[in-house]
């Protein structure tokens, strides 16, 4: 079986998921075949695997700083919100249903074989494991039954590091205070405690770090500081939704939707020298830009009211009637169309009119689109970009006119295209950078400037060098030798 290491944290947040991603890139490094797992993530940005199954964004990141392909094992248990006391279950990437929080924890501990049948099926496979907890293992109120720290460190028998996050202010009691939470048997599991995101001298740290070795007991096993690394989010908290990149020759503004999901389909808009992208939640703050898009989300019809409610409705269309591109992907293209039936309850049942701004007519039910494709755009002034992508959406939309956005290599068509407005159901559009290139040249055009002749590097290229820059950053800072002795004793 393999050797296994548990990365828990003080918070959500507080760095587990990509400290996680760099024990799975350095040991690659090292030569060990290594594969993560989290048994439970709730995210909003998930992926589709080979096989057309369903996990969350932050395993497959940790795969690929692996090196390895996705799989669905890596996360059997996935939550996606899609209100404030409910969410989409998905287990062994196949959806469940909506299940309400109270509910969900009274059946969660039934999921637990499938679980330990993912971790022990992975764990015959590879060198190590690298399992990712969720939130706190100080949740006192979640001890009972949980599957996704301490109970499941205490199910495969894992060493653990406790991360905490000094960024937000008073990281030695987090990392005091979770340890001292702990019952007795989970705090002799802690083989290190190590502080993330720090900024400054870490001279000034030590006497606060003997004190808390001293305090708990445990060594403290390095002080990450702040990488600047440009690797996807896996859900709204994501820093990214909350900046602004500053004005570039074209301005792109993406609609931040209160349900908003796989938002890092417009991560490589970002990285072209011509295209500024900042996100957006009030009418007024459209003004200006050359582009907008209507991004995915997990409650469609919700965010098409909130989107009439808040004034945005309103403004997307007046800006389109004055010739601004609007590109809706997945939940926004369906938005952009003439009317959302939900027949089935899908989405909670009735019939809403869309923004009409493109002849298609969606209607929801309740089996899930999940499938990786390969595709061409044929949109005008974006045609012959190559795209690699995946669907994953509940319903179907039907194209009443206009054109097709792109086409399938078996020459089904896909998505609509009408004047300036587009909308898809291709996820990972941007990825080959193929299609940054022309929509940069596009608007540019459209704006009177000069189309600069730029290449995009590939999603798949600038991920990896992403990958060994953090893999540098915290093995430059982590005690590896006292994580590989922490492994050989629990093995």
């Amino acid at each position: 079986m393999a050797k296994r290491i548990m990365v828990q944290g003080t918070m959500s947040g507080a760095g587990k998921s990509l400290i996680a991603a760099a024990l799975c890139r350095i040991f690659r490094q090292d030569g060990l075949r290594a594969a993560p797992f989290k048994s439970q993530n709730m995210a909003l940005n998930s992926y589709i695997t080979r096989e057309g199954l369903e996990m969350g964004r932050a395993q497959v990141v940790q795969a690929q700083a692996a090196g390895i392909e996705p799989d669905v094992r890596m996360n059997p248990i996935l939550l996606k919100p899609s209100s404030d006391t409910g969410s989409q279950l998905i287990v062994s990437g196949e959806v469940l249903g909506e299940y309400r929080a109270a509910d969900y924890f009274k059946m969660k501990k039934s999921l637990m074989p499938q679980v330990l049948a993912a971790y022990e099926s992975l764990a015959a496979e590879y060198d190590v494991i690298v399992i990712e907890g969720a939130g706190s293992p100080a949740e006192i109120n979640l001890r009972e039954d949980d599957i996704v720290n301490m109970g499941l460190a205490r199910l495969v028998d894992a060493p653990v590091i406790l991360v905490g996050d000094i960024d937000r202010g008073g990281v030695f009691a987090q990392l005091y205070g979770t340890a001292a939470l702990l019952e007795e048997e989970e705090r002799r599991r802690l083989a290190g405690l190590v502080i993330n995101k720090f900024r400054g001298d870490e001279a000034l740290l030590r006497p606060g770090l003997a004190m808390l070795e001293e305090k708990t007991g445990i060594p403290v096993l390095g002080v990450i500081p702040y990488a600047r690394v440009d690797i996807d989010d896996e859900d709204s908290l994501s820093p990214r939704l909350g900046r602004s990149s500053h004005r570039k020759a074209v301005d792109a503004a993406v609609v931040r939707l209160p349900h908003i999901s796989n938002f890092t389909d417009f991560a490589p808009l970002e990285r072209h020298p011509a295209l500024g992208v900042r996100y957006v939640d009030r009418p007024d703050q459209l003004a200006g830009a050359d582009l907008i898009i209507l991004p995915g989300t997990k409650s469609t019809m919700e965010d098409l009211k909130w989107l009439r409610q808040s004034g945005l409705e309103r403004e997307i269309k007046k800006l389109a009637a004055a010739g601004t591109p609007v590109l809706g992907v997945c939940g926004g293209y369906q938005m952009l169309g003439e009317t959302l039936s939900d027949p089935e309850g899908v989405e909670g049942g009735g019939e809403l009119a869309g923004l009409g701004l493109l002849p298609c007519r969606t209607v929801f039910a309740a089996q899930k689109t999940r499938t990786r494709v390969e595709a061409e755009v044929l949109a005008p002034g974006l045609g012959g970009a190559r795209l690699s992508c995946y669907e994953i959406h509940m319903g179907l939309t039907r194209r009443t006119g206009g054109a097709p956005f792109a086409r399938f290599p078996d020459g089904r068509e896909e998505g609509t295209a009408a004047g300036r407005v587009l909308g898809t159901y291709l996820h990972g559009l941007f990825d080959t950078g193929e299609l940054v290139e022309r929509l940069a040249a596009w608007l540019m055009t459209e704006k009177g400037l000069s189309p600069e002749n730029i290449r995009v590097e590939s999603q798949d290229s600038y991920r990896e060098r992403q990958y060994d820059l953090l893999a540098r950053v915290v093995r430059e800072h982590l005690d590896m030798e006292a994580l590989y002795r922490a492994m050989e004793e629990y093995a």
